[in-house]
């Protein structure tokens, strides 16, 4: 066939031989994702960062979670027991729930409690300066999850299921609500490494791939993001040649209706030229005055939560800052060493954020979640460390609508299992989309003929502990 021939036909010799190749297959193929096809757009006709209105009027604008990767004890930050003190090294009846490793008696803290604010919360006292913040916080002493493992906590309680791979809370976010600042990713994980699963926990799964995290390793501002400037060409010239390649690249996704993936690599090339303009002085901490530099402390984590009051001061929806890499909390022994080594390292930066988000008027819109994915055994293990427990655990929140200088909820005397007013992570996710405007049984996506959500299928709104 002469190429003038060719040239009219609807697709070429190789497109004719691909679908032939496949045809029965093809044919059961598109019975069975009739639905799903119908429903999937040829092109993406409006920015997936844009901001959206809310389902109702919102609490909150801004989320900065702190997460303690490992699994802090509960019993040695937050819920006191001093029943564990009593029966120091025994195992009376209630205290023997199954957890993942044999584990010895009771185990009484090795830290100290004291009244904070006026309020009179207790906390231990290896978390002194935060405990003079405890007015503005709502400490939720009856949490629990599903299974005493990091990768399946980890993953609930970043993505609302133990099961890989589904879209992470922030992506969860940018889906419903956009950004405000369109020059700067809606959201921000910050974490020097990689935890135990990985760039999972901050996934957009199957909603639009520009709603994955940005993943933050490095805050040297010569680092932080490399290759984002151009040192060849001026932003004009930059804005040509994107618009030619964008243009090529829409004619292309045209001819292939459906292409998430390529639709997601125009967006991310839009959002890389946008960010030479606020990416590298955002995250540049050194531009704050040296007092406040002071206050935050040094290191990784103090200069993160640094960052992460800059991002959400510019619009940024969602920033995750990870206390360090792997799982550092996780101290199967030697707590004690390992507790007040991590909470001094994280004290003095945490309670510095409080302030300065409250100082500057930001705290009242500014969602701050501290946790990690479990919390630990009452009981000994090793002598001198505690095993993973899913039973019952804490968090808590400040700012963004939340009830502050309060603690909700509880375990029995010995910390070990949630009892009263019983937060599942689910619910904790539920209340979280409450407070930023989100019906977090309408916020879905359609994808392999169901509708997923945050939540799953449970749910439920803590509303004592909202203003």
């Amino acid at each position: 066939m002469g190429n003038d021939a060719a040239s009219h036909l609807p697709f070429s010799r190789r497109e004719m031989l691909r679908r032939t190749g496949t045809g029965l297959g093809m044919l059961g193929l598109a019975g069975l994702l009739a639905d799903d096809l119908k429903a999937a757009p040829a092109t993406v006709s409006v920015n997936p960062l844009a901001p959206k209105a809310p389902h109702f009027k919102p609490r909150a604008k801004h989320i900065i979670h702190l997460f303690m990767g490992g699994g802090p004890s509960q019993v040695d930050t937050f819920d006191p027991k001093p029943a564990l003190e009593k029966y120091h090294g025994q195992q009376p009846s209630g205290a023997g729930l199954k957890t993942e490793r044999k584990t010895g008696g009771l185990f009484k803290s090795p830290f100290k409690f004291a009244k904070c604010g006026k309020s009179g919360i207790e906390v231990s006292e290896i978390f002194p300066e935060v405990g003079k913040q405890i007015d503005d916080i709502c400490v939720v002493r009856s949490m629990h999850t599903d299974i005493p493992n990091h990768e399946p906590g980890l993953l609930l309680m970043t993505c609302g299921n133990t099961q890989p791979i589904r879209p992470s809370m922030g992506s969860w976010l940018l889906y419903g609500l956009g950004t405000e600042n369109q020059n700067l990713p809606g959201f921000v994980v910050m974490c020097p490494g990689k935890p135990v699963v990985g760039p999972a926990l901050w996934n957009n799964s199957f909603l639009p791939g520009v709603l994955q995290g940005c993943h933050i390793q490095s805050l040297d501002p010569k680092r932080v993001i490399d290759h984002i400037q151009n040192r060849y060409l001026g932003a004009d010239t930059q804005r040509q040649q994107l618009d030619l390649l964008n243009g090529l690249n829409r004619m292309h996704m045209e001819a292939r209706p459906g292409d998430d993936q390529l639709d997601a690599r125009i967006q991310s090339l839009e959002m890389a030229f946008r960010m030479q303009t606020e990416a590298t002085e955002v995250f540049d901490v050194n531009r704050e005055p040296l007092k406040i530099r002071e206050e935050y402390g040094k290191g990784y984590f103090g200069d993160a939560c640094l960052a992460a009051r800059r991002l959400v001061e510019r619009g940024v929806r969602m920033v995750q800052v990870f206390y360090g890499s792997g799982q550092p909390w996780d101290d199967h022994g030697d707590l004690e060493k390992g507790h007040r080594t991590k909470a001094k390292d994280s004290d003095k930066a945490i309670a510095a954020l409080l302030r300065d988000l409250k100082q500057r008027g930001l705290l009242d819109d500014t969602l701050v979640l501290w946790g990690g994915e479990f919390g630990r055994t009452p009981t000994s293990e090793g002598g001198n460390g505690r095993d993973h427990n899913n039973h019952g655990f804490s968090v808590w929140m400040a700012g963004g609508g939340i009830k502050g200088g309060m603690a909700y909820g509880a375990t029995d005397e010995f910390g070990f299992a949630a009892v009263q007013n019983k937060v599942h992570v689910h619910d904790l996710h539920a209340t979280i989309l409450h407070l930023m405007g989100l019906d977090h049984e309408k916020l879905t996506y359609r994808y392999s003929g169901r509708d997923f959500r945050l939540t799953d299928v449970s749910g439920v709104v803590v509303k004592d502990i909202l203003k």
